[in-house]
């Protein structure tokens, strides 16, 4: 089974984050790249789903100087060799163009199953996955919580966490799926797997080895600022029931919440 993992490279999410001096973007001098936590679940899957049917995982991302740095890692926790299309004209790019340049990386692939975190923690658009499918012409299944592949390899059933509860759909495959949290939990790479990761191969290609125009959507920050610290916090005194009636009534009268 040929499994290809999608993996974003995005700034951890305990980075102090502040706007440049002219307000229109963040200052992402000193900040970690770390791969996205949702897709390090998809890795994950696509591990395990090696371990039981056998295979290869591959990894793709796209990105600027520093994607090398994301796929060591997935190369460290056990997937088999890194695609990655380098080009300094693709960070920032909408998320149309962004399914684009990876499907022609699955398309030249031909795996069996496509895995994806449900979103990137940076942009939160959670878009990239279903236009990816609907490049392919494959079916998907996003905000998956449980995943089996059928021993024949031709179809999957997925467990989708939906609003007050779950719903479980069939897929033939190829697919693309969507991870989300509690599909598993990852691993951590060990020493073995982070020296043999130096020795694995990552192909880096350019928009122009796959037969892509630079990116024509590009998404534009307006203004970046930090959360405003004027609000204080009040202590509401008295007994449980007291405090909640009490809690309530600012909610509603002066927050406007509720």
């Amino acid at each position: 089974m040929k499994i290809a993992v999608c993996i974003k490279q995005v700034p951890a999410t305990d980075s102090k984050i502040q706007p440049t001096s002219d307000g229109k973007s963040a200052d992402l001098s000193s900040v970690e790249w770390v791969p996205n936590p949702y897709d390090e679940n998809a890795l994950e899957e696509g591990l395990k789903l090696k371990e039981k049917h056998g295979g290869e995982v591959v990894v793709l991302s796209l990105g600027g100087a520093k994607v090398e740095e994301a796929m060591r890692t997935a190369l460290a926790l056990g997937a088999d060799r890194a695609v990655v299309l380098k080009d300094d004209a693709w960070p920032g790019a909408e998320a149309l163009d962004v399914s684009a340049a990876l499907a022609s990386l699955v398309k030249r692939e031909e795996p069996d199953l496509v895995l994806c975190g449900k979103q990137a923690v940076d942009d939160d658009q959670m878009a990239v996955p279903a236009m990816l499918a609907e490049r392919l012409g494959w079916p998907q299944a996003t905000v998956v919580v449980k995943l089996i592949v059928e021993d024949d390899l031709k179809s999957a059933r997925a467990d989708r966490e939906v609003e007050g509860g779950h719903e479980e759909i069939h897929l033939s495959l190829p697919a693309v799926i969507a991870a989300q949290k509690g599909l598993n939990e990852p691993r951590y790479a060990s020493l073995k797997g982070i020296m043999a990761a130096k020795k694995k191969p990552i192909e880096v290609l350019a928009g122009g080895d796959l037969g892509l125009a630079d990116p024509s959507r590009r998404v534009e920050v307006v203004a970046v600022s930090l959360p405003s610290q004027d609000r204080k916090n009040r202590r509401i005194e008295g007994e449980p029931a007291e405090q909640a009636r009490e809690l309530a009534r600012l909610l509603h009268e002066e927050e406007k919440l509720i």
